[in-house]
């Protein structure tokens, strides 16, 4: 290749680099407009909700409305306002949103808002695969430390315990940013879970661990088990839920037990159960540590605190929510059985409907005959017997 080929190639890669420092100058302007946008929407929603409240308190003042016009003005008031509420947080969803003081604390004032719908549910993707394989993991950490008894291997598992929740609570607190609904306790959960797995970190070596050593162990197979049959079935059932609209986007799997599981996943309700029993039995059983043998150290009355307000948290959360989907189920199902009777009873009237008119227009019953069959006895005894073939035909 001689020089002149050289000198062409470079003048070429030149165009292009032109090329390309007009594209960053157009996305450099596009960035700025971009962030003029936002402000803006930012001060628009806030003026909306300050007129909305506005309108709200107005309505409060109101005296009760003397006609049935004036209560019907009222009630679409009140629904628009809940509507435009509604569609000012699907417009905030598509907006940067100010991270929360743990993720401050941890990552500083960084903006973790994510404003591309389709990276949003990647992350959350990624999430979910997240912890499957960590909890496949955990599963075979804690296999392992039933068959060995090595300190090394103990403290391997513990550690990942304690940067597995550590992680989760970080990632929770990035996809609620993102719009995730995710509810106060099992984030509170994974808090509690995080400083139990750090005590259990640097609990010592001694008589009281190996005393519980097993039990705890046993207990990470189990809920290992559990959670990633869960994790498992409540990702199929979230996407089904998705694809008929009844579920966000962001909605993640959880630990627990929660309303929209109650179609398909009831049937993991004594799985959990029998969990959370265990985390009663650990309570119990450090409880009793504490005092016998003497000398405990101050970790296992603290361990024991952790698995009783775990216990407490997960019981109240599932206890509150399987009574609420009975009820609801009740209502609906006297809902469709009283649909059931006005559509049967609909059904009738229309049949009935149906007959006399085809009565009405028949050749028969056009021309009335002055007998004794047109009493009005004999007339109804007619009109409800049903149209002959000719009759029909007629028709």
């Amino acid at each position: 290749m001689d020089i002149e080929a050289l000198q062409n190639e470079w003048n070429e890669l030149n165009r292009e680099y032109t090329e390309l420092e007009t594209c960053n100058r157009r996305y450099i302007e596009l960035l700025e407009q971009l962030y003029s946008h936002q402000q803006k929407c930012f001060n628009e929603i806030k003026h909306q909700r300050y007129r909305m409240n506005q309108i709200t308190a107005s309505l409060r003042q109101f005296p009760a409305p003397s006609g049935p016009a004036d209560k019907e003005k009222r009630d679409d008031l009140v629904k628009m306002s809940l509507k435009r509420k509604a569609q000012l947080h699907e417009i905030e969803q598509s907006l940067p949103a100010k991270s929360g003081r743990y993720l401050q604390i941890i990552l500083g004032d960084v903006n973790v808002s994510i404003l591309n719908r389709n990276d949003k549910v990647r992350y959350k993707d990624d999430y979910e695969k997240f912890k499957l394989i960590l909890n496949v993991i955990g599963l075979i950490m804690a296999f392992f430390n039933l068959i060995f008894n090595y300190r090394a291997l103990e403290l391997a598992f513990i550690f990942l315990l304690v940067w597995y929740y550590c992680t989760l609570t970080i990632r929770e607190s990035i996809l609620k940013v993102n719009g995730s609904r995710i509810k106060g306790w099992w984030r509170a959960h994974h808090f509690i879970s995080t400083v139990a797995a750090g005590v259990l970190l640097v609990w010592p070596q001694g008589e009281h661990w190996q005393l519980f050593r097993l039990q705890f162990m046993y207990f990470n197979v189990y809920i290992s088990i559990v959670q990633y049959l869960q994790f498992g079935y409540q990702k199929g059932l979230l996407y089904r839920l998705k694809a008929l609209g009844e579920r966000h986007n962001m909605d993640i799997t959880i630990e627990g037990f929660h309303s929209w599981m109650w179609r398909g996943l009831s049937f993991l309700l004594p799985f959990l159960f029998i969990g959370y029993a265990f985390q009663a039995y650990n309570a119990w059983t450090l409880y009793k540590l504490a005092y016998t043998p003497p000398d405990a150290p101050w970790h296992v009355s603290v361990m024991s605190g952790l698995f009783l307000l775990l216990f407490v948290g997960n019981m109240a959360t599932t206890l509150w929510v399987v009574p609420e989907k009975i009820r609801e189920r009740a209502k609906e199902r006297y809902r469709l059985q009283s649909m059931g009777k006005s559509m049967k009873l609909r059904k009738e009237m229309k049949n009935s409907a149906s007959d006399l008119d085809i009565s009405g227009n028949s050749p028969l019953g056009a021309a009335p005959v002055t007998t004794a069959a047109s009493t009005p006895t004999a007339a109804a005894t007619e009109t409800a017997m049903p149209p002959t073939a000719t009759e029909k035909k007629a028709n």
